[in-house]
This record gives structure tokens, sequence and C-alpha cells, in this order.
């Protein structure tokens, strides 16, 4: 996948590579012990907001989620579906202008933290403000465009990378690659079967 110059991904190692998910998954799982690597293939923004909820039946509080992926390659619309499956209150929308929004759950399960660090660009102290290391015991923290930006705050974090076809392209097809980094995700494979 190869981001396009103005991007926040452009910007970060190892996605500036031009690697593809597949490609990435497998130079992350190999450099980081105890990572997991899943990936599958949607052809649908439906079907992306399904995966989104499957792997909400699997996040806990605490858990932090990574999302990296071109503009429109559906990370709000896994994120949609992550709300969905937790039960929260509130419409899921791109947090871009706002950067962060808080979805309290509905079923006594961990509310959604739902970032959007685009326009950030530094790390986590530029992040500090949101405080995330505060919500994260508590709440499901999902970070679009997070990588370089919130790996402190926690050891266990999802990273789901999601490559698409770039271009004039009305194809929906999405290579979504789950990398489950730390003993929380040793199950990964298992926990979405």
């Amino acid at each position: 996948m190869e981001a396009p110059h103005n991007s926040p991904a452009a910007e970060t190692a190892p996605e500036a590579t031009g690697a593809t998910a597949p490609e990435l998954a497998t130079m992350t799982a190999g450099a980081v012990p105890e990572a997991v690597a899943v990936t599958l293939t949607v052809t649908s923004p439906e079907q992306m907001q399904d995966l989104g909820r499957r792997l909400a039946r699997v996040l806990a509080p605490g858990d932090l989620v990574m999302l990296t992926g071109e503009l429109g390659a559906g990370k709000t619309t896994l994120t949609r579906g992550l709300g969905e499956g937790l039960g929260v209150r509130g419409a899921v929308t791109s947090p871009t202008f706002v950067i962060a929004r808080v979805h309290p759950s509905l079923v006594e399960g961990p509310a959604l933290v739902h970032v959007d660090a685009y326009r950030l660009g530094g790390g986590l102290d530029e992040m500090e403000d949101l405080d995330l290391d505060v919500s994260l015991p508590e709440s499901v923290v999902v970070v679009e465009w997070g990588d370089g930006k919130v790996e402190e705050l926690s050891e266990d974090r999802l990273r789901v990378l999601i490559d698409r076809a770039t271009g004039d392209t009305d194809d929906e097809r999405r290579e979504v690659t789950l990398v489950g980094i730390g003993a929380r995700w040793a199950g990964l494979r298992e926990e979405l079967a």
C-alpha cells in the first residue's frame, strides 16, 4: 500500500516503505515478540461494519486498537461496527475535527473512546491533553492514524491495517490485517473464528 504523500501514513515508518498490509503485518509480527497476525478480505462497507461487530466481541476494557489505512479505507466504518457491538451511545462518526469522542456504554460494558490523530503531528506528548492514559483502563480506545503516536499507552495493542486499491476506482475490496501485539492477543485467531 502506498500512502498519499500528504497523509500521515506516508510520514511514519514502516508504512512509508510502501509495503502492503499483509507484508507490513509480517514485518511487524516478526519484529515484535508475541505478535499474532490475521488477514481477512472484506468486500463491502457492510462487511467492514460487521467485522467491527465481530471484533467488539473480543474487546475488553483497557484494549488499545490502532487503525491504519488510506483516507476512505473504512477505519470509521469499522469503528461504527465496534460501537454497535459494544452497545455504546451515540452515532459513531469520524472525530477528525473534534479529535476525540467518548461513547458511553448502554449495556454496562466499556465506553468507546474514538480518536482521530490525523491532524496531530507529535507523539504521545501532543495527545496528553486527551487523557487517553486515564481513559484506557476502563474503556476501549480506538485511534485512527495512531502509528508512531500512541504505542506508549500499552504494551498490548491491536493494530488494524486496512489496504485498499487506490486511484480512480470503485473497488470496495479491502485486505484487513489484524496484528495483535503482546500476550493479550495470543488467542486472536481463535477469538475471531
